[in-house]
């Protein structure tokens, strides 16, 4: 159990460090969120096909309406998740993606009519309370509108991918499967942005971004995932902003404002009621 919860802390982090990289892809090193996108989205595929085929195992059929359909979720995640980190700090924006993600879900299982728990009510509310405080315009510590609304959609994409997902028989070969449908989607958007400016340390950072921090940090997430309790695993996710917004502090000397810290309080708590079972409450 102890090597279980190790991989899954170097997952956690893995995942944190998506936000980072591509913060400091866009913002520091001048990529263009598509560029930044397409690299990712092609180091993800082949690092996920490596692996699958290094299991021995065939991977999935490459057509189907779930696999087009994921494919295009999960580009829109891709490209709205580059374009956000223009203007957003890295931890604000892993706080409003997971915020957005667990209140579409939430939605989803209202429109299902699925017998929903009062306490996951209340922890969806809250977390959407939180969220709301953390969007809305407060002078200069406004969160920039372009910047939210891009990861709004990164958040609606990753969600509905996530749906999509459920009942896959083999998640990382589906995965690897659409990481491959995705890259020429991605690529069809490139001729209308301002792609084409391209930096060695960008360049490398969007492929650290998309073998290691993706294609691996997915493939530590389905091994682990079978050994983990679905409210640990939703539990142990809450983690990653958190870690994103420590990582931001230290290595992007991002600000921890007062704001912040109370809207992410409680959209991480909104989150954590939802997830624990009633009888742990």
């Amino acid at each position: 159990m102890i090597k279980i919860f190790l991989l899954l802390v170097l997952t956690m982090c893995a995942f944190a460090a998506n936000s980072i990289l591509n913060r400091i892809g866009v913002a520091r090193y001048g990529m263009d969120p598509m560029d930044f996108a397409a690299i990712r989205v092609a180091a993800g595929a082949a690092m996920l096909w490596i692996l699958v085929m290094l299991r021995g195992k065939m991977p999935l059929r490459i057509w189907t309406w779930r696999r087009g359909a994921g494919a295009l979720a999960l580009a829109a995640y891709m490209v709205g998740f580059s374009w956000a980190y223009l203007s957003l700090e890295a931890g604000l924006g892993a706080l409003i993606l997971f915020g957005v993600l667990q209140v579409v879900i939430f939605g989803w299982a209202v429109r299902e009519r699925q017998m929903i728990p009062l306490m996951r009510w209340c922890g969806a509310c809250i977390a959407f309370a939180g969220l709301c405080a953390l969007l809305w315009p407060v002078g200069a510590d406004s969160v920039p509108l372009g910047g939210a609304l891009a990861m709004i959609v990164a958040g609606v994409a990753w969600a509905v991918y996530t749906l999509l997902g459920k009942g896959e028989p083999d998640a990382m070969a589906a995965t690897a499967v659409n990481f491959l449908i995705c890259l020429p989607i991605v690529a069809l958007a490139l001729p209308f942005s301002n792609a084409g400016f391209f930096t060695m340390p960008g360049v490398l950072t969007a492929v650290t971004a998309g073998a290691v921090t993706s294609g691996l940090g997915y493939a530590l997430w389905y091994y682990v995932l079978p050994h983990l309790p679905a409210t640990v695993a939703g539990i142990a996710q809450l983690s990653v902003p958190v870690l994103t917004v420590i990582a931001g502090a230290v290595t992007l000397s991002e600000p921890l404002s007062t704001r912040l810290i109370l809207a992410g309080a409680l959209v991480l708590g909104g989150i954590a009621i939802s997830v624990i079972p009633r009888r742990q409450i």
